[in-house]
């Protein structure tokens, strides 16, 4: 009875206000959540989590030391997985980051190599940004992977302690001089010796991941992974 009275208030709260998908705008139905099914099987998965030298890898690894590096999806202006940033990023959909945080956890862990990670680090965004903005995209898919991957989240160590100009339409040395010196650590005694799983939302020409680790890198003993939502070379 219990059962069948959520069901009809369930239903009564969508007739009402209906569920959305932040893949296409079209209408959920029973099962589907945040994205519809059609939208689903519009994501492009790479396949970087099966093998270690990846296009990722590959690229970061020339630049800073590196354990493991993926990417989940392949950004495409226009796409899916653009239209599910932008509601995250830009119209306060927080949940949708923790759910796709969710699904790239379910995924890392098929993989022995990223079951190792110790803890998690979003790519932190500068107060001035986040008080804007109420919340870290990255955070969100932080907490997402955090939950999945059963390890903990720490979002008081990397800080963004120099507000920086949109990396957007920058070239690649530009995007690296914008971020070479914006991050600083607190609180490294927390990371000593640990196995780092660095979390980004969409990797372009890595400038900013590389600072991240760069910073990261000074603290005793760690070693450093690199996750992120999606990539593209578009940007």
């Amino acid at each position: 009875m219990i059962k069948q009275i959520k069901s009809f208030i369930t239903s009564f709260v969508y007739l009402f206000y209906p569920r959305i998908c932040h893949g296409c705008g079209g209408d959920l139905v029973t099962g589907e959540k945040f994205i519809c099914l059609s939208c689903r099987q519009l994501l492009e998965p790479t396949d970087y989590s099966s093998k270690k030298e990846n296009r990722i890898y590959n690229n970061m690894v020339a630049r800073i030391p590196m354990e493991e590096a993926t990417s989940f999806y392949y950004f495409t202006k226009g796409g899916v997985i653009q239209n599910l940033l932008h509601d995250l990023k830009y119209k306060g959909k927080r949940d949708v980051g923790v759910y796709l945080g969710e699904l790239f956890g379910q995924h890392l862990l098929q993989f022995d190599r990223y079951r190792k990670v110790d803890v998690i680090i979003p790519v932190p965004l500068h107060d001035k940004k986040f008080k804007k903005r109420g919340f870290n995209q990255s955070e969100r898919l932080g907490k997402g992977l955090s939950h999945e991957m059963t390890k903990p989240l720490l979002t008081n160590v990397l800080v963004r302690s120099q507000f920086t100009a949109t990396q957007t339409n920058k070239s690649r040395v530009e995007r690296w001089e914008n971020v070479e010196a914006a991050f600083d650590i607190k609180n490294e005694n927390m990371l000593k010796g640990k196995h780092i799983l660095l979390v980004d939302d969409v990797m372009t020409t890595g400038a900013t991941l590389e600072a991240c680790a760069r910073k990261l890198m000074m603290i005793e003993g760690v070693t450093i992974s690199l996750a992120t939502l999606a990539y593209t070379d578009e940007l």
